[in-house]
C-alpha cells in the first residue's frame, strides 16, 4: 500500500473536564513514516475529524520540548507509561490506544494534573538552597566518582512514568514515589545540598516515605531516562537508618 493511503489508526480516551466521564474516540490520520505520537495527535489538531467522519472537538495534550526533556507528554500508550514525543508510531501496534496517566487527576483528555509530584519535590526540599543575591565564591567541588552517578539522577524530567507504573502510588496512599524519592539522594551527595541532609531524611522517614516502598521495581522499568531509581531507594535505606540511630542517641 502508498504510504500516502496508509493511516493511522488512534483509539483515545477522552475526558471534557476533571469532572466529566471518560469516554474514548476513535480516529484515522494519515500515516507519515518515522511519525511520533505527537504528530498523529497533531494531525487530530489541524483536522479534528473522528473516524466516522464527525467534526469534534482537538484533542488535548500537553508537551513543551517534543525532545524527551521536559516530561509533559507522558501518557499511557497502549497501556504502558510513555513520553509521546519519543515514541513511534512505526514501533506500535495498532489500533493504538492512547489514555491519560491514571495516577494523577485528569484536567482534560490526555492532560494530567502533576501536582502530587510537585509537591512531593517541594516536601523532599529538592532543590540547592543558597542566597544568589551576591557573590559566595566557587563551592565545593564533588569527587569525579560522585559526579558521575550523580549525573545520572540528575536526568529526571518529573515525567511521572515511575509513578504511575508504583502499585504503591494511588489516591488511597501518600507514597511520594520513585522519582522525588531518588532527588533526595542527589541533593544529599551535592556538596552545598548536604547541609540540609537531615531534613529531607527526616521528611522521608515520615508518612508517604520510604517506608511506603514495596520494591515492585517497576519504575526502573519504565523510566525513559534509565534511571537507577532502585538503586537510589537502597542508599536511602541506609541513611536513613544511619539517621534513627543519631536522632535515638541524640535524645539523651
Amino acid at each position: 500500500m502508498a504510504e500516502a493511503a496508509k493511516k493511522v489508526h488512534l483509539i483515545i480516551t477522552r475526558q471534557k473536564d476533571s469532572k466529566s466521564a471518560p469516554y474514548t474516540e476513535e480516529f484515522l490520520v494519515p500515516y507519515r513514516s518515522n511519525m511520533n505520537i505527537i504528530s498523529a495527535l497533531m494531525e487530530i489538531q489541524k483536522n479534528p475529524v473522528n473516524h466516522k467522519g464527525e467534526k469534534t472537538t482537538p484533542v488535548i495534550w500537553e508537551s513543551v520540548c517534543l525532545e524527551e526533556v521536559c516530561g509533559a507528554c507522558s501518557m499511557l500508550i497502549n497501556g504502558n507509561p510513555r513520553q509521546a514525543c519519543s515514541t513511534l508510531i512505526d514501533q506500535l501496534e495498532q489500533p493504538i490506544c492512547l489514555a491519560p496517566l491514571s495516577t494523577f487527576p485528569v484536567m482534560r483528555d490526555l492532560m494530567v494534573d502533576r501536582t502530587r509530584l510537585f509537591e512531593s519535590l517541594k516536601k523532599v526540599k529538592a532543590w540547592i538552597p543558597i542566597d544568589g543575591t551576591y557573590d559566595l565564591g566557587a563551592g565545593p567541588r564533588m569527587p569525579e566518582k560522585t559526579r558521575q552517578w550523580a549525573y545520572e539522577l540528575s536526568k529526571c524530567m518529573t515525567c511521572g512514568c515511575c509513578l504511575e507504573a508504583c502499585p504503591n502510588v494511588n489516591d488511597k496512599s501518600a507514597f511520594i514515589g520513585p522519582a522525588p524519592l531518588s532527588q533526595v539522594r542527589l541533593f544529599n551527595a551535592h556538596p552545598t545540598g548536604a547541609m540540609h541532609k537531615e531534613e529531607r531524611l527526616a521528611a522521608i522517614m515520615g508518612e508517604g516515605g520510604l517506608t511506603s516502598c514495596g520494591n515492585s521495581q517497576n519504575c526502573v522499568e519504565v523510566c525513559p531516562k534509565g534511571i537507577p531509581l532502585t538503586t537510589s531507594i537502597a542508599h536511602l535505606n541506609r541513611q536513613v537508618t544511619v539517621q534513627s540511630f543519631k536522632n535515638f542517641f541524640g535524645s539523651y
